[in-house]
């Protein structure tokens, strides 16, 4: 059984090779939720993720029959990443089987790091299964993401450093999907603060440690933002720990990682990808749950695609009301348009795009539909602009 020794050797192992990342507080962000909010930047390690904790200490202790043999695992990204650095580094073989879908940038960087990637499958589970039957075929040794001791000892580092730079945390969140993290999370701070509490975090799309944990029959999902914890069957050995160690699991939805990314993004200028907000997204969604309390959230990944990046941020902009879509109608004579784009510039709004719609509307043939995508200071202020153009003599409505 993992005890909090596996995981102070670990630490030993991987001095001088990993960064010690920081653990500091967010001012913003505790006055929001009404938690005191300590982050753990993970996503600042050279692969920007915590996924080559685990790896690092699993390659180091390989034989040397085995580090000739090479390495092979599975993953979205995260684990490929470190496993292909790590293994560059100690001249070691390394193939990484990837879904087809994982984000480009994740398989161009496993690329980078000189890893042999093949894709294959839809899912992490036909990955593995793909990944198995290679290993036994080429002699590869396999190296699980999170079902192995040494990489759940690895991970469990994490929990090291947060309470040697934060001692009075009481509460840690962390984002699961197989478990490796927070089972070594939690096997480190249970021995060194019996008393503080662990929190795993899910996407509601893929329930799978929720479901084993507690019993419940969640539907799984086919995707999500949050692909780095998109597992579809938790590991055994983590499986284990968390429910001895882990208080509690919750669900989150796409919508609270994408806020909560944003928000990231935004106030602390870091970014993370899904399964790095996903600690957050719990904490805007549970907030009663979590206030008054030190609460430590680790940052675990900022591997995100660009284009995906892009989306989220737009869509973030109009949950807030910073990015709007109004419908103006308006008589179809010269001049027009120009009259509503005065107008909405007049009330201090910005367009991004017009758009005009004759054909496909109840008008009158004399009239036409506009729709304006306008920037805004927030959801006042598209109130404002909607009274301004109302005021000109438009009938003007906001399109959700």
């Amino acid at each position: 059984m993992l005890t909090l020794t596996d995981i102070e050797a670990a630490a030993l192992r991987l001095q001088a090779h990993l960064l010690d990342t920081p653990c500091v507080a967010s001012k913003t962000l505790s006055l929001i939720t009404g938690a005191e909010i300590y982050l753990k930047f993970e996503n600042l390690q050279y692969t920007a993720s915590f996924k080559e904790r685990g790896a690092c200490n699993k390659l180091a202790q390989l034989s040397i029959r085995e580090g000739q043999r090479g390495v092979i695992a599975m993953s979205a990204g995260n684990h490929a990443q470190g496993v292909a650095y790590h293994a560059q580094r100690l001249g070691l073989r390394a193939v990484i089987v990837m879904p087809r879908f994982t984000p480009g940038v994740k398989i161009e960087r496993t690329r980078g790091f000189g890893a042999e990637v093949v894709l294959h499958g839809d899912t992490l589970d036909q990955s593995r299964s793909h990944a198995l039957e290679l290993a036994k075929a080429e002699g590869l040794v396999f190296v699980h993401p999170y079902d192995d001791e040494a990489i759940v000892a690895g991970q469990g580092t994490v929990g090291l450093e947060m309470l040697r730079a934060v001692p009075e945390l009481d509460t840690l969140v962390v984002a699961v999907g197989g478990g490796g993290l927070i089972a070594g999370m939690a096997t480190a701070a249970k021995a060194i603060k019996p008393g503080i509490e662990i929190i795993g975090v899910q996407t509601s799309r893929f329930p799978a440690m929720v479901n084993a944990i507690k019993g419940t029959h969640h539907p799984q999902g086919s995707s999500t933002i949050a692909e780095g914890i998109a597992v579809g069957t938790p590991g055994v050995i983590p499986q284990a720990v968390i429910a001895r160690l882990v208080d509690d699991l919750v669900l989150v939805d796409e919508g609270d990682i994408e806020q909560a990314m944003v928000m990231l993004l935004e106030i602390e200028k870091t970014l993370v990808e899904g399964a790095g907000a996903a600690g957050l997204a719990a904490l805007l969604k549970y907030p009663e749950r979590f206030r008054g309390k030190k609460v430590g959230l680790v940052l675990c990944g900022g591997n995100i695609d660009p284009l995906l990046l892009a989306a989220i941020i737009e869509r973030g902009m109009v949950r807030a009301g910073r990015l709007a879509r109004i419908r103006v109608s308006a008589r179809d004579v010269p001049g027009s348009l120009a009259k509503i784009t005065a107008t909405v510039a007049d009330a201090g709004a910005n367009i991004d795009e017009v758009h005009h719609q004759r054909a496909f509307t109840m008008l009158s043939a004399q009239n036409v539909d506009i729709e304006l995508v306008i920037q805004t200071r927030g959801r006042e202020h598209i109130a404002q602009v909607l009274a301004v153009l109302k005021d000109a003599g438009f009938e003007a409505e906001e399109q959700l």
